[in-house]
């Protein structure tokens, strides 16, 4: 067994105090300045802020979180990490939730059961809002969030919990705007690429892209079974298409990777041209997307209209936490046209 003496040299922990006597301030004062939200002259703030850094001096979130009953803590939950999606949303999302003196803390699960669990870990750190990305809870864990005074955000998925906030894609009108794409092409034998049965994202858009392709006077689309928002489920999907009667010639998948891994499928495991032979879109406008080896038609989420109604709702649920549960729904943007699909000429 080694012992690992300590360092002599190192310092006590600058506190408040000290930088207050430092300045010759008060505390209350020196308190404020690392407030985004408090009042102060800008001029004395700054004072404060820089001779901090100067002498190490930042504040311990416990200890404030003991005096406002605020740990200024947002959990987030996600349960789908390895979509290219939702790192992206992450980045931003991380990104504007500190701008507004909130410290964020993440916490990945598996599609498995693991979500509930989470949640439970992260109430121990007596979070003030729980973000819920890409994952359903049960009603016992939005019980347990209630009880706790914790309040959630569902983003871009839906809960059936009548308690819970939810910021999504209008998923339902961009599915209608598929249908639409693909039948002003010329694509008459539509297909889907389902994802997840239970949720809300591929459900929706489903129901939209049926729906409308039905008003447009086509047969239902056919539905292949994905079961995943994942490149391999995509791409294991694409061998089902040997079993259809009838090829489709326009085909939407529940989301990019998705298409992505179908896309490949059909290249590799079929032989055939995309999109010579048949028409691919997807959903999101991730970056791999753009990329020219995918060129991948698609619809673009409305991201950055769904952060700020995110951050907006967190700033407002910080100040009134009976906030009456709401579900905000925002437009998706317009079909993005790139190498997948093409105009379709029947005789």
């Amino acid at each position: 067994m080694s012992i690992v003496a300590r360092n002599k040299n190192s310092k006590p922990r600058v506190t408040v105090k000290d930088l207050a006597r430092d300045l010759g301030m008060s505390v209350s004062t020196v308190s404020r300045a690392f407030h985004a939200d408090a009042v102060i002259a800008k001029d004395t703030r700054d004072v404060v802020l820089n001779r901090a850094r100067e002498i190490g001096y930042s504040p311990n979130p416990f200890a404030r979180s003991l005096i406002t009953k605020k740990t200024r803590i947002v959990g987030v939950v996600v349960a789908d990490i390895t979509n290219p999606f939702y790192p992206e949303v992450l980045t931003r999302l991380t990104t504007e939730l500190r701008a507004i003196d909130m410290n964020v803390m993440l916490v990945a699960a598996d599609q498995s059961g693991e979500v509930d669990q989470a949640l439970r870990l992260l109430l121990n750190y007596q979070p003030d809002l729980a973000i819920i990305l890409a994952a359903t809870l049960s009603s016992e864990a939005a019980q347990e969030c209630r009880k706790a005074g914790t309040p959630v955000i569902f983003f871009n998925r839906l809960s059936a919990d009548d308690h819970a906030f939810g910021i999504s894609c209008d998923n339902i009108l961009g599915g209608r705007s598929i249908a639409d794409y693909l039948v002003d092409t010329g694509h008459r034998r539509l297909a889907y690429i389902a994802a997840l049965a239970d949720a809300s994202t591929n459900v929706a858009r489903h129901r939209g892209f049926s729906e409308r392709a039905v008003e447009r006077g086509l047969a239902a689309p056919v539905v292949i079974e994905a079961g995943q928002f994942s490149y391999h489920a995509g791409y294991e999907a694409a061998r089902k298409l040997r079993d259809l009667k009838e090829m489709p010639d326009g085909v939407f998948c529940a989301n990019d990777i998705l298409a992505i891994g179908f896309l490949d499928g059909v290249r590799r495991e079929l032989g055939l041209g995309v999109p010579d032979d048949i028409s691919i879109v997807g959903f999101d406008d991730i970056e791999m997307a753009h990329w020219p080896s995918h060129g991948l038609t698609t619809v673009q989420q409305p991201i950055e209209k769904m952060l700020e109604a995110t951050v907006s709702l967190a700033k407002e649920l910080g100040t009134n936490a009976g906030k009456e549960p709401v579900v905000q729904m925002i437009p998706p943007g317009s079909v993005i046209e790139r190498a997948t699909t093409r105009r379709r000429h029947h005789g």
